[in-house]
């Protein structure tokens, strides 16, 4: 049985605390199942953003008219838009080709399974197993994977998911009509993209609203706007079942309420009904780390498991479904496990962004869960149409304006910001660096003798430094990595004169 001094289960942000492994002379084992790279490189966020980019062009060329524009309607290059994306999530091969170049790693293709709880054998996909290996450290960073519904019929009439989709269902054309099911950040984006492609889009969503973790006068906003652009939008609707008829797949919804039933045609069905954790697939049965009722596996502050020299960090930890959120964990994971100081995590600033149209984006927390905490608060809405920018882009009214809503509690403390409209995204960063802006000294650092200024000024950052961008969260992928990435290609080592 081959020992190792770190196992790490996952490509994805496992590979940063890996390439810091590798660099401290750890002998490693990494394994992957799928492509390197994880969800967001090969079957995520960013091969999504390169269908959305073009789906963005096309709705902002319609919005045109409302300045004076007249474009004529775009000609779609589908196989130059797949191209591009191919190329982008291929792009695993190029950094599965470079690790396994390492001399202290050992790469396994295939499932981890625990045997017991620092014993793993790895399945694969012809469901054979390799040797069994044991690890003095384990990270699991295995992902989740998409929520299949039980529905009648489902099975047998075929169906996508996000996996599927960026694999080996990718379709060749765009589709003439697509039913959605789920009203969630994935099933509202993929709603967008192929409703401007111009496919026939069918939203099924079984809670009141869709995007339900956004305020729900933005839900209104995104449902009016999806309507207006002809997606036909379905909440409080449950499908009863599924079947196929001269070619297309028929899908009979019924209304929670009325109980009244329809059936909705299409060519296609892709699955956006929320995700489960792969902790199922890696047995963690044989072993005694301790999950939620759903299969999250439960960490603590340091992102340690119920078991000793075991973490898990990503999706798998149930803690926001974020790449950003996730190399968050990882740099905290690295300054851990190599070095004497341990950090907490810390999940009250973290972004994120729906790229649905209008886009989307929220920091903090909601009204109802400020209202749940029996506080005093203020909120403000400011709208697009309100501000010169906004009046330049044609936003005239209430109706058809987004906006930006900020809840504000005492000592004037910002509690969650939320946008909905044109650059959302990139209006809401400013707002995470403030709400991280707050530094308090290392105090355990302060307590040992300090060498140099420098040093002091690491441990007790003074107001005005970069310190608060350092330390947040940056919404992946937005253009707001582009200046916040900054800093990492700052060379300290040679100032200049």
């Amino acid at each position: 049985m081959k020992k190792y001094d770190l196992i790490i289960i996952g490509t994805g942000a496992g590979l940063m605390v890996l390439e810091e492994a590798l660099a401290q002379g750890y002998h490693c084992a990494i394994i992957e199942k799928n492509k390197f790279g994880g969800t967001c490189l090969t079957k995520g966020c960013i091969p999504s953003k390169m269908l959305v980019y073009p789906a963005d062009l096309i709705r902002e060329t319609e919005e045109a008219t409302r300045i004076g524009l007249d474009f004529k309607s775009p000609i779609i290059n589908w196989e130059k838009i797949s191209k591009r994306l191919w190329k982008q999530i291929n792009y695993s091969e190029k950094i599965e080709k470079e690790f396994s170049e390492e001399k202290n790693l050992d790469i396994y293709k295939g499932t981890a399974e625990f045997v017991d709880d620092v014993t793993i054998r790895v399945k694969d996909q012809d469901g054979n197993y390799s040797e069994t290996i044991t690890g003095e450290k384990i990270i699991i960073a295995a992902g989740a994977r998409t929520f299949v519904p039980p529905i009648t019929g489902l099975e047998v009439a075929g169906y996508l998911t996000p996996e599927t989709f960026f694999g080996d269902k990718y379709p060749k054309k765009i589709w003439k009509s697509l039913v959605i099911i789920g009203g969630g950040a994935i099933g509202t984006e993929f709603a967008h993209i192929f409703s401007a492609y111009g496919c026939k889009v069918t939203l099924l969503e079984m809670r009141p609203r869709i995007i339900a973790t956004e305020e729900e006068e933005i839900s209104e906003l995104v449902e009016k706007t999806f309507i207006d652009k002809g997606i036909d939008v379905f909440t409080n609707h449950r499908i009863l079942s599924v079947y196929l008829e001269e070619g297309n797949k028929k899908i009979v919804i019924e209304d929670n309420h009325s109980k009244e039933q329809k059936i909705v045609v299409s060519e296609e069905i892709f699955v956006a009904s929320g995700i489960r954790s792969n902790s199922d697939l890696l047995k963690i049965e044989n072993t005694s780390i301790k999950t939620d009722q759903r299969g999250w596996i439960i960490t603590n502050q340091f992102l340690e498991t119920s078991r000793n020299n075991i973490w898990a960090i990503g999706d798998i930890n149930g803690k926001y479904q974020f790449r950003h959120k996730a190399n968050y964990e990882a740099e905290i994971l690295i300054n851990n496990l190599f070095s004497k100081e341990k950090k907490e995590v810390s999940y009250a600033t973290v972004p994120w962004a729906i790229f649905t149209y209008p886009q989307v984006a929220h920091v903090g927390l909601t009204e109802s869960q400020v209202k749940e905490m029996k506080v005093k608060y203020w909120t403000g809405t400011n709208y697009y149409h309100e501000v010169v920018g906004g009046i330049a882009m044609g936003y005239s009214r209430h109706g058809d304006s987004g906006f930006v809503k900020i809840i504000i509690g005492e000592e004037k403390k910002i509690l969650g910001v939320h946008i909905v409209g044109p650059h959302a995204a990139l209006l809401v960063q400013p707002f995470v660096y403030l709400m991280n802006s707050s530094h308090k000294c290392n105090e355990s650092q302060l307590k040992r003798k300090v060498k140099s200024i420098e040093e002091l000024r690491v441990i007790c950052p003074p107001l005005g430094t970069y310190m608060p961008i350092h330390d947040s969260m940056v919404i992946h992928p937005s253009l707001n990595e582009l200046t916040a990435w900054v800093i990492d290609k700052i060379n300290w080592e040679k100032p200049n004169k």
